[in-house]
């Protein structure tokens, strides 16, 4: 168990909560990177894979913690992003039946 390793987890796991909250609470997820949540989920699974194969200790719950966090995150990407594109699309065909009208 590494003190340093405790706390960037922690570090992280304070930070994600923000995260989802921005994204519920606006329904907005520009400026958030699908292939950059997917990332930190792989560095995730393999501190879990690590610690199972090697040092297991309590610190695998923060690990297990912090990749739900990032797997929410990512399900509130994609359920955000489609209805935004749908919306655009109904957007714009209603400015295109003003149009041929």
């Amino acid at each position: 168990m590494s003190y340093f390793e405790i706390i960037m987890l922690a570090c992280f796991g304070i930070s994600w909560p923000f995260s989802i909250w921005k994204s519920i609470k606006t329904r907005n997820v520009s400026g958030k990177s699908p292939a950059f949540l997917a990332i930190i989920m792989i560095g995730y699974v393999n501190g879990i894979m690590h610690k199972v194969c090697y040092s297991m200790d309590w610190v695998i719950a923060l690990y297990i913690a912090n990749l739900l966090m990032v797997a929410f995150d990512l399900f509130l990407y994609y359920r955000y992003s489609g209805s935004r594109m749908i919306l655009s699309v109904d957007e714009s065909s209603k400015g295109l039946e003003k149009l041929l009208k």
